[in-house]
C-alpha cells in the first residue's frame, strides 16, 4: 500500500478536480475508483462552501472543488501541485525565467502555502508547501494518482523553466521514442513530458489514475456518463492506458502497469 509522508521539492503532490458541479464529480469519480467523499465546510473569508477530498481507507487521494469566479461556463478540469520547499522563493523566480504568477503566495487555512503559476508555454500549475498536509497521501495503487505529465508544444522551454524554480531536472526516455522524463530536485523520475498528440489541445499538467483493469474502467466511465477521448491502447513496456473526460468535461487518464516478464 503505497503510502506517502514527504514529497522532494519538484515532486508532483496533489491532484485536484476544479468542477462547475463538484458534488456531481464527486459522484463519478467515487463511483468510479472506490473513493469516500470528505466533505469540510469553507469559512467565510475562503469564500464558504464546501471542499471535497477523495479518501481511500481515510487516506487523502485528491481534492475536489468548485469553480472560482471568472470560470464560469469553463469545464472541469484537473490540477497539479508541485511540492517546493519554499513557496515564496520558488515564486521569485518565476517572471526571471519566463513565467508567470497568476496567484502569489498565501496560507490554506494552516494546511499549507500555495502559489498558482503559468510557465513560458502557458501551461498552468500550482506549488504547494507543506504544513499540516503533504497533499496526496496515497498513490501509484488502483484509485490513486500513479503519472502525472506536462503536455506542451515546446518542452524543453518549459522544462527549464521548473529546472530554474525549482531545481527539476529532465531527460530522454529510454523505453518511448519522443518522450521526455522529469525528475525532481533529488534526482528522482516523477513525470513526464510530451508535444500534444492532437490538434487544440492547450498546453496543461496531465493526470494519470491507476486501475487494476483499463478495458473494464473503460466500460464503467461510459456507465457513468463519462466519455472515452482516446480508447485504450498499450504502450510497450510501460503499459496499458486511456484517456477520457467525466461528464463535466474534465479530462483524465487511466493506466495499468504492463504485466512482468
Amino acid at each position: 500500500m503505497p503510502k506517502f509522508e514527504k514529497y522532494t521539492q519538484g515532486t508532483p503532490s496533489y491532484v485536484e478536480l476544479v468542477s462547475p458541479d463538484p458534488e456531481a464529480g464527486a459522484a463519478f469519480y467515487s463511483a468510479l475508483f472506490g473513493w469516500d467523499v470528505a466533505e469540510m465546510p469553507l469559512p467565510e473569508e475562503a469564500g464558504g462552501g464546501v471542499y471535497r477530498q477523495g479518501q481511500l481507507e481515510g487516506d487523502t487521494v485528491c481534492g475536489i472543488s468548485g469553480q472560482m469566479p471568472g470560470l464560469e461556463g469553463h469545464p472541469a478540469f484537473w490540477g497539479v501541485y508541485l511540492t517546493a520547499d519554499d513557496v515564496d522563493a520558488a515564486v521569485a523566480k518565476v517572471e526571471a525565467a519566463g513565467g508567470k504568477v497568476d496567484a502569489p503566495p498565501f496560507d490554506v487555512m494552516g494546511v499549507g502555502r500555495m502559489a498558482a503559476i503559468q510557465d513560458p508555454t502557458l501551461a498552468r500549475v500550482n506549488l504547494w508547501q507543506p504544513g499540516t498536509s503533504i497533499g496526496t497521501e496515497r498513490a501509484n495503487e488502483p484509485g490513486t494518482p500513479i503519472w502525472n505529465e506536462l503536455v506542451t508544444p515546446d518542452p524543453e522551454k518549459a522544462l527549464a523553466f521548473y529546472a530554474e524554480v525549482l531545481g527539476m531536472g529532465s531527460q530522454d526516455s529510454e523505453q518511448t521514442e519522443g518522450y521526455t522524463t522529469v525528475t525532481n530536485a533529488a534526482g528522482e523520475v516523477v513525470g513526464g513530458s510530451m508535444p500534444p498528440q492532437m490538434d487544440g489541445i492547450p498546453p496543461h499538467w496531465n493526470v494519470y489514475f491507476n486501475v487494476a483493469d483499463v478495458d473494464a474502467t473503460e466500460a464503467r466511465i461510459t456507465e457513468l456518463g463519462g466519455t472515452t477521448v482516446a480508447p485504450a491502447f498499450d504502450v510497450p513496456g510501460v503499459g496499458r492506458m486511456g484517456v477520457y473526460a467525466d461528464p463535466q468535461g474534465g479530462m483524465f487518464n487511466i493506466m495499468a502497469a504492463a504485466a512482468e516478464g
